[in-house]
């Protein structure tokens, strides 16, 4: 015998033991073993073509079973270019074998995804070309096709070997493959799709494709494939060929080809017959992937990005996005740049999960941790003289107070003396409490003439009466016992462990009950029996629900509360004409309106003075007054110079008693507002497309119409919004207005709706969105206040809309408004809603407004508050670029006498300091510090040790132009306060560089506060946490070498938030974060720890959504739980004071009971992770996949500009984390 018979034997042999045992199989290739290397090296070397074939059937035996790891073992043997050389030596036979090809090419098809060369090994072996040719010369062979095409489509995942490919003509072979439907070769079709899409990915052969007229060739084979799949047994193949339009789309000439061949229609129509079948979503996301991309790219409605509203800066900064925005020529500031190929390549709908974003973060998150240990080493030295900063030293008076003249028996008598902020200054604007739709005179407003008296110590904070008419005070047996507030001093002390058990309800008269006296449901039906009580006689005189015609005499008045024995309500002129100035109302039921008064929006018959009576809801709110609530209206400069008052703000809020869960996200409902938005292209005759309300008309800017609209308004304080577009019938798109001096930070909106139909279900699309992902998808709602439900007994913002989603819309963003980023895209959040009264005002909110006035109203009851043994000063900390006032409070207990030991322990109680609100849109932070406020000035024995315990330096507004004038995150000055604190500016950022230079003159004089606390609101996280500062969790998180010596580090800032978990429901452990970050290096956490030496400096972010832990797990967040926050946050600072100096601290008996209750407690939050460092958003993805499409960073180096961003102050991943804290963070 010959030896190439022997080895055909052998090999025979062989192949027979490994098709028959399994035992053979598994000898061969076992660890250890040579049988691999024997059989390569006998198909290296043989040159007889049956041994070849029998070595290639026994590798196939071989690689079928034993999944992956079999195949690896043959790719690290060499096994990928023995099989490619063997190509190239069997394709010069001529002709050469076709079972040789065919078993060759299966095999390649089997091994080359699992080597990671394979591409590159093929390339230069020179097997493309064989393949292709081979592929060219057996279209009719279906046998060998199959493996031929498996190998192109390896061949084709790698970007240089696709163009080669293309260039070779592969791209049209393939079209001569696909073809309509068929049931015979499916599988054949599916590889040769597969292949196609994976060529499409290079936008030369997708160039390629569109210029041979093929996209048209793939939506006729797609509509024919999936009129005649009606058993669904193609999913696979139309699949496929969706992928490859998908591809093709990725390109600008791809997509015009997309749209010249009708393709929206085509997948509109094919997606909506795909829509009840659910196994079918994979070929309704694609579709609706392609559909959203190919949608013409929008610009925004607008005549120019920047904000509708104008304010010179005195001086310009030298560089940045103001500096940008300055410079550049009228009309440039809005680009659509489509660039070519806008793309990243979108990944499949069924893959884009929520978590992108949190993604690309894993991959870059730890690029912004700070690694300079230079940095990280606190700094404590001061660039300023102390000269310079003497200057702060009457902002400490009571660092030097001896109180000899102060009569410690007479309590009043010295207050007046501490309370040094005038909150109410003259305004010559008169001021329009809007109450329903009634229609104000038709006169042309005048100058007030009338004096507007000032706030000025000790005087009682009631207006005078020419400012307006006079309070006609409620008779004493006529008040019904007003139900008092939640009591904060009785807050619960521990985290419920048994929601049943541990509970202690405030009741009525503040006396703490069981839970088995106090239900929340018996409490909430006595509340709402109170309010009923208080409103059962609310009536409009005249005619309508809403709009009464009755007149009052020619010196009507413009408030009179009338007492009655079974109520309390005021009597309202309406509108609310305050200084006795008749001032045109813009935009009905509460209508914009503006001091100059113009006759838009005027209908029905002129009407004086139709008097509405309301609740007083004075009687509810201890803190809250409507009367002095306009009193401060008048003193509030807003550079719109707003002359109308939103009602909510006039007659305030009263938490609800029910519990508001979050919303569960009904499956499907993105894409079908998507399809909806896709509709507007593909029908244009049923969409509207008509302006009802535009603040780029100043004149006008509702406009009238045949009553078929609603009726919008923002022109009030903290207002947003700039332009309303109706749609369709119910449908409107609302446009927000940017900061002022900025071109985004577009969030925040607060506006009002009037003239809606009861019953109608209105869908309302805010199109100019920058964040790429929202709480808005994880359950949270908007916020509604029903003028007629206030009338009812219910005056309060309650969580409403349904359908709720947030997703990335064909409005491009202008590269010049996206950091220099082309192609990105801003985002719809839509909701829809139905309205319960006819004639009802009704107002939207991001979240719970609390506006600059409500903060002076609120300070100025505090005071009244003020027992003898209360230390209260306000101080005016300076003014701001708009001229209002930035208050900085004191507050602390008054030394028992004035004996020198009494003087001495008040002088050197530790200082606790607090500020919020540096961001406007950040609205619960006010609420948190309103309950921290409210507790400290509360008669508790708890409240009392923490007077006695430190000394508070409160800066409650550090942005109150921003807060005013509506923006999100900005001051006048177009830039984010909390990106200022390295070098602040006195011009352009003032409240910052005071109070930086407070705490510097308390660094000078050796009084650093124990602890600094930034209150922040955090738009895409749940829960309340914080965020401080550690060089060791920060070299952690930072691969960086360090000394043991840099490392130590006293863990003391991890003892507040422990606390605050310990005690506080909505606070979560688990998500804080102690790490400190490049882009966070000028916000207020990181700068008072390096600069100032504040080892406890945080920022304290409170979700604007809800919890997903504790005991407000699956509910919204509310005002209630908010305040509650801020007066835990106070009883933390005890338990903290009890640890940072046992033996000085006097220990009163109470409070050595909170302190057990806090031992009592076991923390159940974040014991079980080392590190608290949080990157992602701790979301689960939906069943239905949401499409961000992950385009836009927003938090970091863009959307706002500057790194940080928006959460605040984390890192730029980390930025998921807050709105304030971690993009924004801070």
């Amino acid at each position: 015998m010959t030896d190439a018979e022997i080895s055909r034997q052998l090999t025979a042999k062989i192949l027979h033991l490994i098709q028959t045992q399994e035992k053979t199989r598994k000898e061969v290739m076992s660890k250890g073993s040579s049988g691999m290397e024997v059989i390569l090296s006998s198909l290296e070397n043989t040159r007889d073509l049956q041994t070849t074939l029998n070595i290639l059937y026994i590798l196939s035996e071989l690689l079928t079973v034993g999944g992956g790891r079999r195949v690896g073992v043959f790719v690290s043997k060499g096994g990928t270019g023995i099989l490619l050389k063997l190509l190239i030596t069997a394709s010069k036979e001529s002709p050469p074998s076709e079972e040789l090809m065919l078993q060759l090419h299966s095999l390649l098809a089997k091994v080359g995804p699992k080597d990671r060369k394979f591409g590159v090994k093929a390339r230069l072996n020179g097997a493309l070309n064989v393949t292709v040719n081979l592929l060219k010369q057996n279209l009719q062979n279906t046998k060998l096709l199959l493996p031929c095409l498996q190998v192109l489509r390896v061949y084709s995942t790698n970007s240089v070997n696709s163009i080669s490919l293309g260039k070779n003509g592969v791209v049209e072979l393939m079209f001569k493959v696909i073809g309509p439907y068929s049931k015979k070769n499916t599988s054949l079709l599916k590889v040769a799709l597969d292949t196609l899409g994976a060529l499409l990915k290079s936008k030369t052969n997708a160039r390629r494709a569109v210029d041979r007229a093929h996209v048209p060739a793939l939506l006729a084979v797609y509509q024919d494939w999936h009129r005649n799949d009606t058993r669904q047994r193609h999913m696979l193949i139309r699949k496929g060929l969706l992928v490859c339009l998908r591809n093709v789309t990725n390109i600008k000439v791809g997509r015009k080809a997309f749209i010249e061949a009708d393709g929206m229609r085509i997948l509109y129509n094919t997606s909506t017959e795909c829509l009840p079948v659910r196994t079918l979503d994979p070929l309704v996301n694609t579709s609706s992937l392609i559909m959203r991309k190919c949608f013409p790219k929008n610009r925004l409605p607008l005549p120019t990005i920047k904000s509708a509203f104008h304010y010179q800066l005195p001086n310009v900064p030298a560089g940045g996005p103001v500096a940008q925005l300055y410079s550049q020529p009228p009309g440039v500031d809005d680009v659509v740049d489509e660039s070519d190929d806008n793309e990243e390549t979108e990944a499949d709908a069924e893959n884009d999960t929520e978590n992108e974003e949190d993604e690309k973060d894993h991959r870059t998150g730890n690029d912004d941790i700070e690694t300079d240990l230079n940095k990280l080493r606190p700094k404590e030295s001061s660039s300023r003289p102390f000269e310079e900063l003497r200057v702060y030293e009457r902002f400490f008076l009571e660092l030097s107070e001896d109180f000899q003249g102060y009569n410690f028996d007479c309590p009043k008598t010295s207050s007046s003396s501490l309370l040094s902020l005038s909150l109410a200054n003259k305004s010559p604007r008169p001021i329009i409490v809007p109450t329903a739709q009634a229609l104000p005179p038709k006169r042309t407003p005048t100058p007030n003439s009338g004096e507007e008296s000032l706030l000025t110590k000790g005087q009682p904070t009631r207006p005078p009466p020419s400012v307006s008419p006079p309070h006609v005070p409620l008779p004493h047996p006529a008040v019904p016992a007003p139900l008092p507030p939640l009591e904060l001093d009785t807050i619960h002390l521990t985290k419920d462990q048994d929601k049943k058990d541990d509970a202690f309800t405030p009741s009525p008269d503040a006396r703490t009950t069981s839970p088995s006296q106090a239900r929340l449901p018996s409490q909430g039906a006595g509340l709402e029996q109170e309010l009923a009580r208080v409103f059962e006689n609310v009536v409009i005189e005249g005619e309508g629900p809403l709009n009464g015609v009755g007149r009052e005499g020619e010196g009507g008045r413009g408030v009179e509360a009338v007492g009655s024995p079974g109520n309390a309500t005021r009597h309202i002129q309406s509108p609310l004409l305050v200084g006795g100035i008749a001032t045109r109302r813009v935009g009905g039921g509460g209508g914009g309106g503006s001091a100059g008064g113009s006759d838009c929006g005027s209908e029905g018959p002129e009407e004086e003075g139709a008097v509405l009576e309301v609740p007083d809801t004075a009687l509810l709110l201890p803190l809250h007054d409507p009367d002095l609530y306009v009193e401060m209206v008048k003193g509030t400069r807003s550079v719109p110079q707003y002359s109308e008052v939103a009602y909510p703000d006039y007659f305030g809020h009263v938490a609800p008693t029910f519990r508001e869960p979050l919303l569960e996200r009904v499956y499907g409902v993105q894409r079908s507002k998507i399809f909806q938005d896709i509709e507007r292209l593909i029908h244009p005759n049923d969409i509207l497309d008509k302006v009802v309300y535009d603040l780029d008309i100043p004149s006008c800017p509702v406009i009238d119409d045949d009553g078929e609209s609603l009726k919008f308004n923002s022109q009030f304080e903290s207002g947003n919004l700039r332009k309303a577009v109706q749609v369709r019938k119910y449908e409107y798109d609302l446009v927000l207005n940017s900061d002022i001096n900025s071109n985004h930070y577009h969030q925040w909106f607060y506006f009002e709706v009037s003239r809606m139909r009861v019953g109608t279900t209105y869908r309302f699309n805010i199109i100019n969105c920058e964040k790429s992902n929202s709480q808005f998808n994880y359950g949270m709602q908007v916020l509604m206040y029903s003028v007629q439900e206030a009338i009812g007994g219910r005056p309060r913002w309650v969580r409403t809309g349904e359908d709720i989603c947030y997703y990335k819309n064909h409005f491009s963003r202008s590269s010049i408004a996206a950091g220099g980023q082309k192609g990105k895209s801003y985002y719809t959040m839509t909701f829809s809603t139905n309205f319960s009264h006819k004639d009802d005002v009704c107002y939207f909110a991001y979240h719970y407004p609390y506006t600059y006035s409500t903060l002076k109203m609120h300070l100025s009851k505090l005071e009244a508050l003020r027992t003898p043994q209360i230390y209260l000063r306000q101080d005016v900390l300076c003014e701001t670029l708009g001229g209002n006032s930035c208050p900085l409070l004191t507050i602390t207990a008054m030394p028992e006498s004035t004996s020198n030991d009494h003087i001495c322990q008040f002088r050197n109680r530790p200082l606790i300091f607090l500020s919020a609100r540096v961001h406007p849109g950040e609205t619960n932070a006010s609420w948190v510090m309103k309950g921290t406020l409210e507790f400290l000035m509360g008669t508790s024995a708890l409240a009392h040790s923490l007077r006695e315990a430190y000394i508070f330096k409160i800066v409650p507004m550090l942005n109150p132009d921003g807060v005013i004038n509506g923006s999100h995150r900005c001051s006048l000055s177009g830039e984010d306060l909390n990106r200022q604190w390295q070098s602040p500016s006195a011009e352009l950022h003032p409240t910052i560089y005071h109070t930086k230079s407070l705490l510097q003159y308390l660094a000078h004089i050796q009084r650093t506060p124990l602890v600094f606390c930034d209150y922040h609101g955090h738009s895409r996280k749940k829960n309340v946490f914080m965020y401080g500062c550690s060089v060791k969790e920060t070299v952690w998180q930072s691969n960086i070498s360090a000394a043991s010596c840099d490392l130590h580090e006293d863990l003391g800032y991890r003892t507040l938030p422990k606390v605050l978990s310990q005690m506080a429901p909505a606070f979560s452990m688990a998500s804080c974060s102690f790490v400190v970050e490049r882009s966070k290096e000028s916000t207020a956490r990181v700068v008072v720890w390096r600069e100032i030496g504040v080892q406890r400096s945080y920022t304290m972010e409170s979700t604007l959504c809800g919890c997903d832990q504790g005991r407000y797990k699956g509910l919204q967040i509310g005002t209630r739980e908010l305040e509650e926050m801020g007066a835990q946050f106070c009883v933390a600072l005890l338990r903290l004071k009890r640890l940072t100096s046992p033996l000085g601290h006097r220990n009163h008996q109470h409070f050595l009971d909170v302190e057990s209750d806090l031992m009592e407690t076991r923390c159940k939050v974040a014991s079980s992770s080392p590190t608290t460092y949080v990157m992602d958003e701790d979301e689960p993805s939906f069943l239905e996949e949401v499409d961000y499409s992950a385009e836009s960073n927003d938090e970091d180096p863009d959307p706002d500009n500057d790194p940080g961003n928006d959460p605040q102050e984390n890192p730029v991943h980390l930025d998921q984390l807050s709105d304030t804290e971690t993009n924004h963070r801070d």
